[in-house]
């Protein structure tokens, strides 16, 4: 198949400089919609370019958002209270960071919106958030197979008096989608929603709870069970905001930099994108670092990692939290 048969890659003996991470695809998602949705204009720096972030703001752009990108920078001006598209087929790809969130706002907002995207998407659950929806009154019919997408939306009849069950141990995006879009309904009570089961991937229903907090909707968590939304939550934007590079991307460049001797004069490697302040669950392989005695400075979204004690040293860590999707 080949002209060459093997390739020899030799043992990279030192590392230094600086590399630049791109940003999370999850954050920038996340920011994307919140933006569209609140008051005012933010400004959205270090935005990743990737399948997934195109195809929501070609979602926002169809729903009737005022979007300007230019490289990493994109500038949302939020629908807010001003009217929408209230008609649209939306195709996302396959940007499940797109759909969850997406089919939860617009599905509490109202309208007539179809969902849909490439034949993978078609084969990946929603059933569950499906779910959660239509327990408030919300209208979501399939168009398709039961429990996964296409989707066609309409109007609902919102009933949030009793708290709302999500299952907590599929998928962290469909807790995510609920928290992301339930402050748009939250104007005259509290909203509360249950999770049952155990909750599984926590750092990331977090960076959720953060960037809300972020745009001025501050959700009450009891216990990792109960997420209460407070009546007169309404988005309102920073302004300003970063988005994070992907922490998890970051460890293979703390690991190089710790294991690294740098050649004479060399002062290490930055890694820019990502500081130790990270909202980020896997910013914690910053400590594991430390611990086995890499030496490592940090500041506004940055680190600087080199050797330090050498060998390293063995540490035991106990993980504490699942995988699965952000």
């Amino acid at each position: 198949m080949f002209d060459t048969e093997f390739l020899d890659i030799p043992a990279l003996r030192s590392v230094s400089g600086t590399v630049r991470l791109p940003g999370s695809k999850s954050i920038s998602n996340r920011v994307l919609l919140l933006a569209a949705l609140c008051e005012g204009r933010t400004t959205v720096h270090d935005l990743l370019d990737s399948d997934d972030t195109r195809v929501m703001l070609q979602a926002l752009r169809q729903l009737g958002c005022s979007v300007t990108v230019e490289g990493a920078t994109a500038v949302i001006n939020g629908l807010g209270s001003r009217p929408r598209q209230p008609q649209a087929d939306l195709f996302l790809g396959n940007a499940g960071t797109a759909m969850r969130p997406l089919t939860a706002a617009l599905a509490v907002l109202g309208g007539d919106y179809t969902l849909s995207g490439i034949p993978r998407m078609h084969e990946r659950p929603i059933g569950d958030l499906v779910n959660a929806l239509r327990a408030v009154g919300c209208r979501v019919d399939y168009l398709g197979q039961e429990g996964y997408p296409p989707l066609r939306i309409g109007q609902p009849q919102l009933r949030l008096g009793q708290p709302i069950p999500v299952r907590g141990d599929v998928s962290s995006q469909f807790l995510t989608a609920l928290l992301m879009a339930l402050p748009l309904a939250a104007q005259t009570q509290d909203v509360v929603v249950d999770v049952v089961g155990e909750l599984i991937s926590k750092p990331y229903i977090d960076i959720t709870l953060q960037l809300l907090a972020r745009f001025g909707v501050q959700v009450r968590r009891e216990n990792w069970a109960r997420f209460v939304i407070p009546a007169g939550s309404r988005y309102q934007s920073p302004g300003q905001i970063h988005v994070e590079a992907d922490a998890s991307s970051a460890s293979y460049f703390i690991a190089a930099g710790a294991l690294s001797a740098p050649p004479e004069g060399q002062k290490g490697l930055k890694i820019e994108g990502v500081g130790e302040t990270s909202i980020q669950g896997d910013i914690r392989f910053v400590e594991a670092a430390r611990m086995m005695g890499a030496e490592i400075q940090s500041g506004p979204n940055w680190l600087h990692v080199r050797r330090g004690q050498w060998p390293l040293k063995a540490i035991d860590l106990i993980a504490t939290t699942s995988p699965t999707r952000r």
